[in-house]
């Protein structure tokens, strides 16, 4: 099992930057599959980005590319998400996953089954 915990939400305006952390605990890490997942007021959580267990792999849902980078660090048991050019439609909670497989289901919040318990992010027009 794995506990999650976010970090690095904050406030702020549009065209800024923002790096949100997610800290794992466990000696397993690297064997997760890592997502990230957000949430805004009134709507579906939708995937974000996502990253393989040796971190070779990263997806990234259309409306982020070019903007966000998922990355993790194996040995520290961390998993990041650098956001920049931020819109204030990027609002939302920001919540890190985990998946163990078998299967991976890159961009579907059902094959995590491991979760954080959220970061807020607010982007100011």
């Amino acid at each position: 099992q794995v506990q999650l915990v976010e970090s690095g939400g904050g406030l702020v305006q549009a065209g800024g930057s923002l790096r949100l952390s997610c800290a794992t605990s466990g000696r397993t890490f690297a064997t997760y599959n890592m997502g990230w997942f957000r949430q805004a007021p009134g709507k579906e959580r939708e995937f974000v980005a996502a990253i393989s267990k040796s971190g070779t792999s990263t997806y990234y849902a259309d409306s982020v590319k070019g903007r966000f980078t998922i990355s993790r660090d194996n040995a520290k048991n961390t998993v990041y998400l650098q956001m920049n050019s931020l819109k204030p439609e990027d609002t939302a909670v920001y919540s890190c996953a985990a998946d163990s497989g078998p299967g991976w289901y890159v961009g579907s919040h059902r094959s995590y089954g491991y979760w954080g318990q959220g970061t807020q992010v607010t982007v100011s027009s």
